[in-house]
């Protein structure tokens, strides 16, 4: 009643600190900016969206995410094996053969940055949003659930001191 009064104008709101109201408009801004991060992150990291679907799915049931051949790891195994088609001698077998190894570390290396990311980069972020932005979250519905019992009294008593100089009047 007290929320849908003060949404109206019909009652008074006890104003909470400037400093304090700044403080919930950076952590609205941190939570947000987390979340676009993460997210684009998450993108950037893996593009395929039925992969990553699956990703969170394996981490919500907290079960272990199967490798996956990254692009340039197949595209080394298929210059592999052209070269062993083509014959390893042969000047175009021998080229597939250093580009697929190149071809094969950086995959490699590709693998190890987004491994090295998830844990170092999404991993942080993700607390941050599952565990403190949650609590921040609670403490600011307890805070705001009080403040509004806090007005609600505030109006009983002034209701009720107001009948009581009308009733002093009165006698």
């Amino acid at each position: 009643l007290q929320f849908t009064e003060e949404k109206l104008g019909q009652a008074e709101k006890t104003e909470l600190d400037a400093h304090f109201e700044n403080l919930l408009a950076r952590a609205d801004f941190t939570k947000n900016w987390t979340e676009k991060i993460l997210r684009q992150t998450e993108v950037l990291l893996q593009p395929n969206p039925s992969a990553r679907v699956e990703e969170f799915l394996y981490e919500k049931l907290d079960r272990k995410v199967p490798s996956r051949v990254t692009n340039g790891e197949l595209l080394a195994q298929y210059m592999t094996e052209a070269a062993n088609d083509f014959g390893p001698g042969t000047p175009y077998g021998k080229t597939l053969i250093k580009v697929g190894e190149t071809q094969r570390r950086l995959g490699a290396a590709e693998r190890d940055f987004i491994h090295s990311a998830s844990i170092n980069f999404l991993t942080p972020l993700r607390n941050f949003l599952e565990g403190d932005w949650r609590t921040i979250s609670k403490e600011r519905r307890i805070l705001q659930n009080r403040r509004l019992d806090l007005d609600a009294c505030k109006a009983r008593l002034k209701k009720a001191k107001a009948a009581e100089a009308k009733a002093a009047v009165t006698f």
